[in-house]
């Protein structure tokens, strides 16, 4: 079809082309208008799973099921703050000793037996000793010496009296005497420090006779924890083992290992309560003495020191402890027994809670100190809710397999 063209064609086109575009115009505005449109019939429906995300997740119990759990009231409990290692009982080296002989010699007798109890001073052991001898020769030497020249003054007073002798004589005489004297006092110290006493020098003195017993005496009261003394055993002073071993046994040590996250909550005088796989129900008192100033590389724990009362000797060295101590003041928060609370599987610490004793809520709860058995729940759990107190996970595995079907 051919279209002709005249005067006034073109303004008839233009004309044409104008109402085209209102038409198209308006439709468009038509069809935008809220009012005009219509809704997905998805567009109303929420997010998959949206609903129900953040709903608590409760299970229901019949009559046999609830046999398997026992609930109870949430009650509030006092919380101690403590710290509980393990360690083991040793000797307090403070107040043991080794008893060695302090000169050489052969072992003449042992007197005191592995295990008896010994006071300060009592005799040990005595040895045969080359030096004590020497100096007991050279005691009963001054001694004549001594004598001698205390005669020899008399006589020469007694002739310058009658000038039977000049007076540089007597001088002399003086002299020897006093010379004399004073190796008779350096010969009794040196035989004193071997032990003896006066009566037993003057002894040696009056009779001239030497005495090769050399006596050793325990220096602290005790008892003997160590015996390597045997008659006609040579013993030098200073050479291991010693003859003999003498602990105070009132107070033992206990050594024990914390955790290096732990060791900045101990200092020392701390009280601690200490118990023995031997005395299960006793407690010994003690107090800290001591923290190590190192770290354990292969352990990573810090080294604590305790020294224990023991009155009664009861305390063996070697003995399996623990030690129980407060590092801060108790509190108070909600407890629940450790069967109330379940560990899942993604970490978190669970309870249930009901009001009926059918139907069971399970929270999430956040868990802090733990003691005699209780959870301390610091979150989740308010003080007076009836709670599972026996068979959580019973309630978690039987929504775990609910989920599972």
């Amino acid at each position: 079809m051919r279209l002709r063209t005249g005067p006034g064609t073109g303004e008839m086109l233009l004309s044409t082309c104008f109402a085209w575009s209102m038409c198209l115009a308006c439709a468009c505005l038509a069809g935008c208008s809220p009012s005009a449109s219509k809704e997905s019939p998805d567009a109303a429906k929420p997010a998959s799973g949206e609903a129900t995300a953040n709903a608590p997740i409760s299970v229901e119990l019949n009559q046999t099921q609830r046999k398997s759990i026992h609930t109870g009231i949430a009650a509030v409990r006092v919380f101690p703050q403590q710290r509980v290692a393990v360690g083991s009982i040793d000797f307090n080296e403070d107040l043991a000793v080794q008893v060695f002989a302090p000169y050489q010699g052969r072992i003449i007798q042992a007197r005191a037996q592995l295990g008896d109890s010994v006071d300060k001073g009592s005799v040990l052991f005595t040895i045969d000793s080359p030096d004590l001898v020497q100096a007991e020769s050279n005691l009963i030497a001054a001694a004549g010496v001594y004598e001698l020249t205390t005669v020899a003054l008399a006589r020469a007073r007694h002739l310058l009296d009658s000038q039977g002798i000049a007076e540089k004589d007597m001088q002399q005489a003086i002299s020897d005497q006093q010379s004399a004297e004073g190796s008779l006092k350096a010969a009794r110290d040196a035989v004193r420090v071997f032990g003896k006493g006066e009566t037993e020098i003057d002894e040696i003195v009056a009779k001239r006779k030497i005495d090769p017993a050399l006596v050793v005496v325990s220096p602290v009261s005790g008892r003997v924890t160590a015996r390597d003394a045997q008659p006609g055993l040579l013993v030098q002073p200073g050479n291991a083992p010693a003859p003999y071993a003498v602990a105070d046994l009132s107070t033992m040590w206990m050594l024990a290992n914390v955790q290096e996250s732990d060791s900045p909550l101990f200092r020392a005088g701390q009280d601690v309560r200490v118990k023995v796989m031997a005395f299960p129900d006793r407690d010994f008192s003690g107090r800290i003495t001591n923290i190590g100033a190192t770290v354990d590389p292969a352990s990573r724990t810090v080294l604590v020191r305790s020294e224990v009362r023991d009155p009664k000797h009861e305390l063996r060295p070697g003995m399996f402890a623990t030690f129980v101590i407060d590092v801060a003041k108790p509190v108070q928060g909600v407890a629940i027994p450790l069967a109330g609370i379940v560990r899942e599987g993604d970490g978190t610490m669970t309870a249930w809670v009901t009001t009926d004793g059918s139907h069971f809520t399970r929270r999430i709860v956040k868990i802090g100190l733990q003691q005699d058995g209780y959870d301390q729940v610091t979150e989740g759990v308010q003080g007076g809710e009836q709670v599972v107190i026996d068979g959580a996970v019973f309630l978690s595995n039987m929504l775990n397999a609910n989920a599972d079907s």
